[in-house]
């Protein structure tokens, strides 16, 4: 996955006022505090070397996440709720999976990173990129919602002491009309987080759209976690400042998409890269009852064939087992 052109282009015009010595030093200092856990965006080259090596990444994710909630919500989704915006990742993700948004709201506590954001949404071809309100808002402060169709928190509740994350997303819940997505990185500490908030959410009533197509307890056993990835097409500044030799890269996340109302039975969820071996392709599945393990052979048709074209993180269901008033 790629940047929409239009971003990609003011994104380069951002970074051109930066040396590539510059940004190739902020950078490092960037990836380092992502391994220490304790990223810093913080001054002009911190906040470049972010749209540089970290957007693409958070966009790829966001937008996987946000195209899941949409093919399970019944209806259009005319207004969004982003926690944390940063440089409005979630925006420019949303605009390309929802069909229908019209007002977007983008809380952000840093005015630099909220004015980048408006920079780069100034002159979009989406209406709703353009007028977006950018509210200034500290999430540990516990921020007032105003209501949405859906509302995110994309990469932002990892950041925030877990009390304080934990009233936020109930806090979301509440203002989410149709649907709550949240998403954090896809470690053990990201699901961790995840599958907690997932677990409040349903005792409160929540229902889940995706990705787990039940709503009982994760069966995954540490030391194993869910998560995804979506792959990221890099450009050549891109691998120049990660030094990575390869054209891609795959952003790791995990993520839940909660509802207020129930929906109709989800499809089930494929949690790893299928094994395809000669006439046999076998899928690692989260099933309503739990794990389960799917063997596929040419003998089984369609079957067969949809399984040759499935992915990691691709809902899964049999061919003829759709639900009913599908």
């Amino acid at each position: 996955m790629q940047l929409p052109p239009e971003l990609a282009a003011r994104v380069e015009a951002q970074l051109g006022g930066l040396s590539l010595a510059a940004l190739e030093r902020a950078s490092a200092r960037l990836s380092a505090g992502y391994r220490s856990g304790q990223p810093d965006v913080s001054g002009r080259d911190g906040r470049l070397a972010y749209l540089a090596t970290r957007l693409p990444a958070t966009y790829a994710a966001l937008r996987r996440a946000l195209a899941e909630t949409a093919a399970r919500l019944d209806r259009p989704v005319r207004s969004l709720l982003d926690l944390g915006a940063g440089p409005g990742s979630t925006g420019w993700a949303a605009t390309a999976e929802l069909a229908h948004l019209e007002r977007l709201t983008c809380l952000e506590r840093d005015r630099d990173f909220a004015a980048l954001g408006r920079a780069l949404a100034a002159g979009a071809s989406s209406e709703a990129l353009r007028a977006a309100r950018w509210v200034e808002a500290d999430l540990a402060s516990g921020p007032a919602l105003e209501p949405h169709d859906v509302v995110v928190a994309g990469f932002a509740l990892g950041e925030l002491e877990t009390g304080a994350a934990r009233r936020l997303a109930a806090q979301a819940m509440g203002a989410a009309r149709l649907a709550l997505v949240l998403v954090e990185p896809g470690t053990p500490a990201g699901f961790g987080l995840i599958r907690s908030l997932r677990d409040e959410a349903i005792a409160r009533g929540a229902h889940v759209l995706a990705p787990c197509p039940h709503e009982q307890a994760c069966p995954l056993a540490e030391p194993d976690w869910c998560h995804f990835a979506a792959r990221v097409e890099r450009s050549a500044l891109h691998r120049r400042l990660k030094g990575g030799r390869l054209g891609h890269e795959d952003e790791k996340f995990s993520y839940v998409a909660l509802a207020r109302e129930p929906a109709p039975a989800a499809a089930e969820r494929i949690l790893r890269h299928p094994r395809v071996e000669p006439g046999r392709i076998t899928l690692e599945l989260c099933a309503p009852r739990g794990l389960a393990r799917r063997e596929l052979r040419k003998r089984d048709g369609a079957a067969w064939r949809l399984a040759r074209r499935a992915a990691w993180g691709d809902a899964w269901r049999e061919p003829g087992d759709e639900p009913a008033g599908s």
